[in-house]
């Protein structure tokens, strides 16, 4: 089974919105076992759509549109539709009665642009949106489907859950795709290919390896097409097993897993808490800790200690320290993070201090050079890492390498606890003797 997914609207191509739908379709296609053949985005022309359209026809079993079916003429996608199926628009008296009363709970007249909302192509099944004023539509033809739904990403998202995927599961005997993501973090991607080589060469022959690698991390993903789920659902697992033991202090975990949900999870079952002190990272670190739910449990607060004066006044760190080792140095970045760390009365601080460009740099400190450091329990660690040369790539690696420092003290301390727990019960047990 193959599908192709077209997007339509000119705020597409201009680069005004960000196509996130065919993304989501995508999921929802490969969880079913329908394999994504192309995606194709077009602007809000008769021609252009007509055209894309029949390519797509040609070539897979499903096709599925987003956009264009708004009320207004420059959404032309229903009257094509209508064109290229050779049927009429007709009134739904389902959707015109459901149009009307939606409108009038928002106060918005209902007009005649809104009464079109209603006309669908009278060869098509009406596919109900509860979420919205466009209803979605499908049609098929020689044993294709083409399936039309609104733009707008949640009433996409709730017709394609909805209506569109129990159709199409009981219009066609589907077989299963697998996929299985593992989420890596502290290898780059080359680095990480040499160290798991012999793994991968020894992977079953139907099942595909993708690396998928991103400023912070990189995402190994096993894929299998056209099989018995079940089955092959286990290998996967117990090849991610295998995996485990050769980069065990790499992985972060399954699918959507992030350094900082790693380290969620520790704070939060070992009652510790947590504050952040950022320069060039501007906040960044304390973000990825409250979007979670839960982190009020861990969380005491952030400062973004941007200047010189911030540092001392906020933080407490020298200015004798400062003018004589520069911000972007290791005793202000362990300033920074134990001044949080005894102001907030945390568990843990973690700081950062660097150069995040794209001016400031300089041959002994060059862009993207950025101090990182954790102060805990045991003491404060800190560590240099050059985290990339450009301003949002330098922020977002940097803001992931100072959370795995923060995990790996972590561990350590657990390591050191559970070391000393056993040094004293040895020492229990040879008093006892």
């Amino acid at each position: 089974m193959k599908a192709t997914i077209i997007t339509i609207g000119d705020e597409i191509l201009i680069g005004q919105i960000v196509d996130t739908n065919s993304a989501s379709i995508a999921r929802h296609l490969n969880a079913a076992g329908i394999v994504v053949a192309e995606k194709e985005s077009v602007g809000d022309d008769r021609d252009a759509i007509v055209a894309a359209l029949r390519r797509a026809m040609d070539g897979s079993d499903v096709t599925i549109l987003t956009g264009g079916l708004g009320p207004t003429k420059d959404d032309i996608t229903k009257r094509t539709l209508a064109e290229l199926f050779g049927c009429e628009l007709v009134r739904d008296e389902r959707v015109a009665r459901h149009v009307r009363r939606m409108l009038e709970s928002r106060g918005i007249a209902y007009n005649d642009l809104n009464r079109g909302q209603s006309l669908v192509p009278a060869c098509c099944t009406v596919l109900f949106n509860a979420h919205g004023t466009a209803p979605g539509m499908w049609f098929e033809r020689d044993g294709r489907v083409v399936v039309s739904l609104p733009g707008v990403p949640f009433e996409m998202e709730h017709l394609m859950q909805d209506e569109v995927m129990p159709r199409l599961k009981a219009r066609f005997a589907l077989r299963q795709i697998v996929h299985r993501t593992l989420i890596t973090s502290g290898l780059a991607e080359s680095m990480l290919a040499e160290r798991i080589a012999g793994w991968e060469a020894a992977l079953p022959p139907y099942l595909h390896l993708a690396y998928l690698p991103s400023p912070d991390k990189v995402r190994l993903r096993l894929s299998a097409y056209e099989v018995e789920g079940e089955e092959v659902a286990h290998e996967i697992e117990a090849q991610f097993e295998k995996l485990r033991t050769i980069i065990p202090e790499y992985i972060l975990g399954y699918e959507t897993a992030t350094i900082q949900s790693v380290v969620h999870d520790l704070l939060t079952q070992r009652h510790l808490t947590l504050a952040t002190a950022e320069s060039c990272t501007g906040g960044a670190i304390a973000a990825r800790f409250t979007a979670m739910p839960g982190a009020s449990a861990y969380f005491r607060c952030g400062v973004v200690s941007y200047t010189v004066e911030a540092k001392h006044d906020l933080l407490g760190v020298s200015l004798d320290d400062i003018d004589r080792y520069g911000v972007v140095s290791e005793p202000v970045v362990r300033a920074m993070a134990e001044g949080m760390r005894r102001t907030a009365h945390a568990d843990y601080a973690v700081a950062t201090t660097g150069v995040a460009g794209p001016a400031g740099g300089t041959p002994e400190c060059p862009v993207g050079t950025v101090w990182m450091a954790v102060a805990g329990p045991q003491g404060t660690v800190a560590v240099c890492r050059q985290s990339g040369s450009d301003r949002g790539q330098i922020i977002d690696r940097a803001s992931g390498q100072a959370i795995a420092l923060l995990r790996d003290e972590i561990l350590w301390q657990n390591f050191v606890n559970s070391y000393q727990i056993y040094r004293k019960d040895r020492e229990m047990t040879k008093n006892q003797i």
